[in-house]
């Protein structure tokens, strides 16, 4: 597999997991980052992981230009993973004129550039966010996609649909969606991991920052729930099996093992955590009792949504191998990594 791939957002917390995995499958890779949520020091944690140096360029995908000259420089790309994005969904919000410009447009600048270049491979950051208020879980990729529930949904719902219309007048771009549900933990070497910017927006990361004292205390919203413990239910995959389900996938497409130029695959555990699992969880590896309070159910939050994950463990061959144990050990660890001095 010595090809070469372009990775978007590839300095990210998603994005540079893969950009890991795949050097480590022997692809080719070169990454595009214009930093506004990462750091360079990204790139030489990556280059410690795998002995191998990517090919950086700083780019803003919302300028077409610049988006336009890259594809002519690296007209031997063989396949895009496309991550970079805004991905707040409280900050969609309140700014979504900034989430569609940059959520949207780049997606279009560079699937027209695709479209110049014969036999392209593509593979989408989506997420279950697609499906809105589901109605029961497990989630399938059949289930109806409800109204987004933030501008940040409608985003990766907009986007899975500007790709299924490309597909359907070029055959020559093949393209897998890949619908995330709930990515926590780091890699194994704690060089690379989940660094939110601000007050974070997802729970691990809360409560890692709440374990080593970062913060006062971690808010659970509600328990009063109809879960067995009264706190919400979600579907917690470690990012590093995230990561080698994009190797997979790509895969897929390059040896031409698609069944249709368009394919949607849900990414999970098939199996829900609530928040009060989660905690237990990181007491349980880290040896610290967290401090946290209940508080009120916040707006739009449903009881439980985990995945169907039948399909991907079918047809991709992928299953998630790591525990939740697993993934809060991790996160610990690249929480106690980064900051060392407390």
């Amino acid at each position: 597999m010595n090809k070469k791939i372009l990775v978007t957002g590839g300095l990210g917390y998603i994005g540079s997991h893969v950009v890991v995995e795949l050097q480590n499958e022997g692809f080719q890779v070169i990454v595009i980052d214009n930093l506004s949520n990462s750091s360079m020091d990204v790139l030489d944690k990556i280059i410690e992981i795998t002995g191998i140096t990517p090919l950086f360029e700083k780019i803003d995908l919302r300028d077409k230009n610049m988006v336009s000259d890259f594809f002519k420089r690296h007209s031997d790309i063989y396949g895009v993973i496309h991550f970079a994005a805004s991905k707040a969904v409280g900050e969609s919000s309140n700014n979504p004129l900034k989430y569609y410009e940059n959520n949207i447009s780049p997606l279009v600048y560079i699937l027209q550039q695709l479209e110049k270049i014969k036999d392209q491979n593509f593979i989408f950051s989506s997420s279950c966010t697609v499906y809105g208020q589901v109605d029961k879980s497990p989630i399938t990729e059949d289930t109806l996609l409800k109204k987004a529930e933030s501008p940040y949904g409608n985003t990766k719902k907009i986007g899975e649909q500007i790709i299924e219309d490309t597909c359907k007048i070029n055959n020559n771009l093949n393209a897998i969606s890949l619908r995330y549900f709930n990515p926590i933990g780091a890699h194994s070497s704690a060089k690379i991991g989940e660094l939110p910017i601000g007050i974070p927006q997802n729970l691990v990361p809360f409560v890692t920052q709440t374990g080593i004292g970062i913060r006062e205390e971690l808010s659970i919203f509600g328990k009063d729930y109809p879960t067995p413990d009264g706190t919400c239910i979600r579907d917690y995959i470690h990012v590093v099996d995230l990561a080698k389900a994009h190797v997979i996938a790509m895969k897929r497409i390059i040896l031409k093992d698609n069944s249709d130029n368009y394919e949607v695959f849900n990414l999970g555990t098939g199996k829900g955590s609530s928040v009060l699992e989660v905690v237990n969880a990181f007491e349980e590896i880290s040896g610290i009792k967290l401090n946290y309070m209940f508080s009120e159910r916040r707006a739009g939050d449903i009881a439980a949504a985990f995945a169907d994950t039948q399909k991907a463990n079918k047809i991709l061959g992928w299953k998630s191998e790591l525990s939740l144990n697993e993934a809060m050990l991790s996160a610990w660890e690249w929480e106690k990594k980064i900051n060392s001095n407390i």
